[in-house]
């Protein structure tokens, strides 16, 4: 399993990203049930956000973010860094190690 950073980057006022906001919240959920996200929320000041991810290739994490409401809308840029996590908290080591 492949680990990354995703930085999402809004390139549309704020007020924009408001009217799918609750899309984009619902569409991560799905993330989350898959077990692919371990973390997301907005950056400070608010221009765009951090998730933390999983999955078995790069291209997968991509293929997932290509769903989003915010990339079909148009409102978003991605950045993708795959890291190696080898120190983390205990209560995350289940979710570093499955498949």
């Amino acid at each position: 399993m492949k680990h990354f950073v995703v930085e999402i980057s809004y390139t549309v006022d704020f007020e924009k990203i408001k009217e799918v906001l609750d899309e984009h919240r619902s569409f991560l959920q799905i993330g989350y049930d898959k077990n692919m996200l371990l973390c997301s929320g907005p950056q400070e000041p608010l221009t765009g956000g951090i998730a933390i991810a999983k999955a078995e290739s790069l291209e997968d994490i991509v293929e997932f973010f290509e769903n989003d409401p915010y990339n079909k809308a148009g409102y978003t840029e991605y950045l993708y860094t795959e890291f190696n996590p080898v120190k983390f908290q205990d209560f995350m080591g289940n979710w570093v190690s499955e498949n």
